[in-house]
């Protein structure tokens, strides 16, 4: 926090830095501002014009996004920081078309910004409200990525909500001490501070395959999240870890791309 303005410009302009998340830098700015600018005027000043062009908004999570939309912030240029994350949404949702449509600005270029150092990993989540509450969540696993978690490394996913919670995916290399095989695991992880009572969803992990170029079932359970905040399989695709790493129907030019697909069940209500 007693960085200077010059020194948080070159640390947060530079992509080898690692963070967290771009979540996590939006977030970082705006306490560092708030802790060493307290007139109002002159932290929104610096803000909107040397802090918030730092911020690659196009490798944040929708999530954030939406609540950076919601939120009633003082501080930010609501305008400007609207119209950043406007074109960011659109141009997640219609990459081909908002290239086009935006390529003349460079001032709209922000989803060009390279990729920093992420502790998570990006996924992209598909969220519907009906007929009930679902998201379908994809995230893509390089070869070298996955070889570096073994023989007991994680990787985890950014957030996403669904149903009130907040949830996360975790993959990883498990050791069965039976066979003392290693194996690919696969989970979906609830924050402790989000769970709300009892809540109960429907889980399907899937991966495509090379030959189909579809993605085909590999895990399907119903889960009921109160004290575990785990769930998942130990060994997904049913095979050696040598054996997986080496398949090049799973590593498709070298990518495995994995589809959480997860649905909010309804409890019934206890009859008294």
């Amino acid at each position: 926090m007693n960085i200077s303005l010059s020194g948080i410009e070159a640390i947060f302009s530079s992509t080898d830095i690692q963070v967290a998340s771009e979540d996590a830098v939006y977030n970082f700015l705006l306490e560092w501002a708030r802790a060493r600018y307290l007139e109002p005027e002159e932290r929104r000043g610096i803000l909107s014009s040397r802090l918030l062009p730092l911020v690659r908004f196009s490798h944040m999570t929708c999530a954030a996004l939406q609540e950076i939309l919601a939120c009633t912030d003082d501080d930010i240029d609501r305008e400007q920081v609207t119209k950043r994350i406007n074109e960011v949404l659109l141009h997640k949702a219609y990459p081909t078309q908002m290239e086009g449509a935006l390529a003349a600005d460079v001032s709209t270029l922000d989803w060009q910004s390279a990729e920093r150092t992420y502790g998570s990993k990006h996924v992209k989540a598909v969220v519907f409200d009906r007929p009930c509450p679902q998201v379908i969540v994809y995230m893509d696993l390089t070869r070298d990525e996955c070889s570096r978690f073994f023989p007991s490394g994680v990787i985890l996913s950014d957030w996403f909500h669904l149903a009130g919670q907040k949830f996360y995916l975790m993959a990883d290399c498990v050791l069965d001490e039976q066979t003392e095989l290693y194996s690919f695991g696969l989970w979906l992880g609830i924050y402790g501070n989000s769970v709300s009572g009892s809540s109960c969803f429907d889980v399907e992990f899937a991966a495509r395959t090379r030959s189909s170029g579809k993605f085909l079932s590999k895990y399907v359970g119903r889960h009921t999240f109160s004290g575990s905040l785990l769930e998942g399989c130990d060994d997904l695709f049913g095979v050696p870890w040598s054996t997986f790493i080496a398949d090049d129907s799973l590593f498709i030019d070298g990518v495995l791309h994995l589809r959480v697909d997860l649905t909010a069940v309804e409890q019934p209500e206890l009859q008294t």
